[in-house]
Parts: C-alpha cells; structure tokens; sequence
C-alpha cells in the first residue's frame, strides 16, 4: 500500500506518523511520500518520520520530495493537510476581521473565506493531477475549510472524503470522562464542518443507550470547559456544541478576546520554530510533547481509520466524515457538505440516518450552508461582488457596511494568491 501526505512538511505530520506506525495492523502502508514545496522543512520532518517507524519497528519506506506528480504517482490515497500562504496568511486572517469587529478565525468567517479563496484553486489543481496519474485513488481532506474544499472537490467528481478532528476529540474526552473505551462510544454528530452539535452519546454503537443525560449531569463542569461555553448554556440546550459554536454563541466576548492577546496564528508559529528545532535533533524518535499545543489531536488515529476503510482494510464501521448531504439533512440541499456519522467502506461513505434536528441548529446549518456555497462560487469564480455575497450570507458577518469593507481587505491582504484579483 502507497500513501501520499501533500503538505508532509506540516509540523502536524509527526502525530500523522506515530499513528502510521502504531495503527500498522489496521492500515499496512508499505511505501509513504511526504510532498512538500518547503524543502528544507520537509528534511526536518522527513528524518523524524524515519526515525520514529524505525523506533517503533515499522518496516515501511518514507520518501520526501518537492516533486507532486512524482509524489502522488501510484499512491492509492493523497491526505491533504496544506496551508496556502502559511502562517504569515493565517495571521493575516485572524487580525484584519477584527478592524470591522469580526471574529478573527482561519476557518470561519471573513478569515475563513479568505483562506477558502486561496486554497480551493490549489487543492482542484492537485486533485486533477492525482486524477491523471491514477484515478482510482482516494483524495483525504484535512485542509481547512474542510467542508468548502470537500465540496469543491466532490463536484468536480473526485473520490474525496473530508476528514476533521472534533470528532474523535469528543469521543476520547467522552470516554475518559465515563470510563470506558473509546470505540465504546457512537456519537449522534450532525452538523457542517466546524458547525456541529453532539445530540446523542451512545454505547456500544448507533442503537446504544444514550448516555448524554448522564454524561452532562455528572460531567458537565468538564465539558464546559473544553467548549468554553456556560455551564447553564449546555443545560439549556441539552446538547454538547463543538468549541467553534462559540465563535457563533459568544461572538462578542471572543472579539473582545482576540483584541487583547496575541493570535493564535502567534502562538503556532511559536511552537513551530520550537517544533522545527527538536525535529532536526537526531536523537529524538518520538513526537514531542510539545505537539499536543500544536493542534489536531488524534488527527493519526482518524485518518488510519477512514484510509483503511476506503482501501478496504479494518477501520471501524461508522465514522464521523463530511459527505454529501444526499438526503440525509432534508433541510439542506443534496449537495450541500455535511459532517456526520457515516457507514464507510471501498465505495465511500454512506451517511446514517440523522433523527429531526431542532430548528436552532437546523437554521444555523441552512444559514452557513449557503454562505459556503456562495464561498465555493467566489473561490471558482473570482470576482469582488461574489467575494461580497458570500460575507454579506456569513452569520458573523452579515451588515453590509461590514462586508464591503471585509471584501476589500481581504483582497488586499490576499491579491498574491487570487489569480483574479
């Protein structure tokens, strides 16, 4: 089995490994290509890599290379993990937002479509040489905005599944919270990526006991934390929101936030200089510590699953995955992206049956649907009014004074990587 990782060079890509290398079972890859432009970063990365399968005793081959056809040729899944403009970008997206009293987040909001503007071009462009070189391969999207870019390649007819963390994040949390095992807990997630609501926790599988009743009477302080959320909010709703909600339930206390500390983007950049420098240490063969800050936990165990599902090996039966909706939400269209609990096998995911959604997500979801088609159209199709319709749709946007003047920053602040503008 060959796999290839585009963005290999990520400091992500340590945990990616570790989980290759302890998941072997379930998911045999014999040869690994980690592509990369950054060259030097991937050396870094791509020694560690070694490193760490050679520790753990995996016997298969890591080969780095600046060279994406030769990278992809022959693999039979690509995971996409790239960053269009790197740190400096996201930095960007997380700061002039806030000029307009915006939310400033990489994935959402005025900074969400800017990155959606920058990376959707890119990531068809792989998808298509992938598609030349051997079409029967399986595309992965851990890129963010991954419900936008998910959608862009599924209706440009890629084999492509979309691939998140919050998830599996909830499903350990849960687990350890009520001491059992993971693979003991199903999740009820429904949502869109990044916008998504836990209404059930099950044992044992999708016709499980439903636990959430217990698990927020007797764990709630806990949960709330996590989330950053009220404690009384999560009683009210009875439901367990993923922590992006917060952009959308606390909209104000968050701008108030990020005015006065540095950005996130500041703070991984931080830890990717520190991150850089241990991985070019020859004695390290493990990922460190310090990768758990980074972002992504779990991200290895989820992707093993899903890729070993897909190329028929021993993922699990149901996974949390974006999809087409194709009927499953009846309030969204058939080829909106929708986050949920999926049956997944050599053909693809098939969506479970979601129970009726209360109209207070149900909304929001309709709502951000159609922002992210509008953000589709505009990463497609270029062009300032459609950049404008897309911020005008956004709920954390959505005043008009507001959206023009976002459209033109962005712009500004993006003009390198938009072939339109």
């Amino acid at each position: 089995m060959k796999l290839a990782v585009v963005g290999g060079g990520s400091t992500y890509t340590p945990e990616l490994i570790d989980g290759f290398a302890r998941l072997r079972d379930t998911l045999p890859v014999e040869e690994l290509m980690l592509v990369d432009p950054a060259a030097e970063r991937l050396e870094l990365v791509g020694g560690l890599a070694r490193r760490i399968f050679a520790k753990q005793g995996h016997g298969g081959r890591i080969v780095t290379t600046s060279d994406l056809d030769a990278g992809i040729d022959g693999a039979d899944a690509v995971l996409l993990q790239l960053r269009v403009g790197g740190q400096a970008a996201r930095q960007q997206d997380e700061t002039w937002p806030l000029e307009c009293g915006c939310v400033g987040q990489e994935t959402t909001g005025a900074g969400g479509l800017a990155k959606a503007l920058r990376t959707v071009p890119v990531v068809l462009d792989i998808a298509e040489r992938v598609r030349r070189t051997n079409p029967g391969a399986w595309i992965v999207d851990f890129t963010n905005p991954v419900g936008i870019v998910t959608r862009a390649l599924l209706q440009a007819g890629h084999k492509a599944v979309g691939l998140c963390n919050v998830a599996i994040g909830f499903q350990r949390k849960f687990a350890g919270l009520l001491g059992v095992a993971p693979v003991d807990i199903h999740l009820d997630h429904v949502g869109l990526n990044h916008l998504t609501w836990e209404t059930g926790v099950r044992l044992g599988g999708p016709e499980g006991e439903n636990v959430l009743p217990k698990l927020l009477a007797e764990h709630g302080d806990a949960v709330a934390a996590d989330i950053r959320l009220p404690r009384d909010v999560l009683d009210r709703l009875g439901v367990v929101p993923s922590y992006y909600l917060r952009y959308f339930y606390a909209h104000d206390e968050v701008v108030r936030e990020q005015r006065t500390k540095p950005s996130r983007a500041a703070e991984v950049a931080e830890m990717e200089r520190q991150l850089l420098t241990m991985y070019g240490d020859p004695e390290l063969a493990e990922k460190p510590a310090l990768l758990a800050e980074r972002g992504g936990a779990y991200y290895s165990e989820a992707a093993v699953d899903l890729a070993a599902s897909l190329l028929g090996g021993g993922g699990s039966p149901y996974q949390v995955v974006n999809t087409y909706n194709k009927g499953t939400l009846p309030f969204l269209p058939d080829d909106a992206v929708i986050e949920v609990q999926s049956a997944v096998g050599r053909s693809g995911p098939l969506p479970l049956p979601v129970p009726s959604v209360d109209p207070l997500y149900a909304g929001l979801m309709a709502n951000v649907t159609a922002y992210e088609e509008l953000a589709l159209q505009a990463a497609l199709h270029g062009g300032r009014d459609r950049v404008f319709r897309a911020l005008l749709a956004h709920p954390l946007v959505g005043q008009y004074a507001y959206a023009d003047t976002l459209t033109d920053q962005l712009i500004a602040h993006n003009r390198e990587h938009l072939a339109w503008a």
